[in-house]
């Protein structure tokens, strides 16, 4: 029985078909944008590939706390959905949805030592609590806890905690975001729609004028190439914060096991973030550096690591 899978974010909906074995095939991204809803993008995705084979289970991972059957998209609005009437649609005998981030944490435990980049020193302690946190249009965070026989996923909307500056600049940078909104979580400064407010943050408390239109590939881009003095000091304050953010979760689980990095940004900051502020930032902790010295951190390099989660989720025993 071929089962759907797909990874819903807040810009791409990326749709794969998994056997009973657990192999997955048939990989097709979709603009979200281009489909006005998450069961016509599920719809096209299906007769493109399986038009004679329809499938029979279906999971989905999306970027949305899941508290009952109506899905409530964070970043997606009007891709919001039951999930009830999404499975009777598709005529799916059962689907499943979970948090895009529970898919990525459920991979963690399946990725190959090719499939992760390690940053800084530190080792993992077997079957201590492991986060997957990542920065992409938003910025998604869930755990995995050892249950003594099995992983089990701890959804989480991590990336919504308020935001916290270390230093004077980072101060100044979130006092003008905080003049935008009424509430600047991690999510406003560590993520795809974040690094446009960071970016005109840091322009505003420089005496400069941001260039509008600006997004967040134009920002890595001109940062790592260092074209743009602005851009450059984004992308800076940008990984310091996300080591901040990866460092207070790990204190919240003391999850000894790793904090591993997904999302679309990080790798394409490659190479440059191995040697960013990142890792220095994660171990400043005060009484608790050293603690923190002992974690290891990760960059998953595997593309589309949910889809491996979700793979485990409808894979026939």
């Amino acid at each position: 029985m071929v089962a759907l899978v797909g990874d819903i974010g807040g810009t791409n909906a990326r749709f794969a078909l998994v056997e009973a074995d657990g192999k997955i095939h048939s990989v097709v991204p979709l603009v979200c944008r281009n489909h006005v809803s998450l069961v016509e993008a599920c719809e096209a995705y299906i007769r493109q590939v399986a038009p004679d084979r329809p499938p029979r289970r279906g999971a989905l991972a999306v970027a949305s706390p899941i508290l009952g059957d109506e899905i409530q998209l964070t970043n997606l609005k009007h891709w919001s959905f039951s999930i009830e009437q999404t499975r009777s649609r598709l005529g799916l005998e059962k689907l499943d949805v979970v948090n895009d981030f529970v898919a990525n944490a459920m991979a963690i435990p399946r990725l190959a030592p090719d499939d992760v980049l390690k940053i800084g020193r530190g080792e993992p302690v077997p079957h201590a609590p492991i986060w997957a946190l990542g920065p992409g249009t938003g910025l998604g965070a869930a755990a995995l806890v050892w249950t003594g026989h099995s992983w089990m996923p701890l959804s989480s909307e991590g990336g919504h905690m308020t935001i916290a500056a270390a230093n004077d600049r980072e101060a100044e940078i979130l006092a003008f975001i905080r003049n935008r909104y009424s509430h600047v979580s991690a999510e406003r400064v560590v993520s795809g729609m974040g690094l446009v407010d960071l970016y005109a943050a840091v322009a505003a408390t420089s005496g400069k004028t941001p260039e509008p239109g600006f997004t967040p590939a134009d920002i890595t881009d001109r940062g790592l190439d260092r074209s743009c003095p602005i851009c450059v000091e984004t992308i800076e304050v940008f990984a310091s914060m996300l080591g901040t953010v990866a460092s207070d979760l790990a204190m919240v689980l003391n999850a000894r096991g790793g904090i591993y990095i997904a999302g679309g940004i990080v790798p394409r900051l490659m190479p440059w973030f191995t040697n960013s502020d990142f890792r220095t930032r994660f171990e400043h902790k005060g009484r608790f550096s050293a603690f923190l010295a002992k974690v290891p951190t990760y960059i998953i390099l595997r593309p589309l690591p949910a889809l491996a989660g979700l793979a485990e989720l409808v894979k026939v025993d």
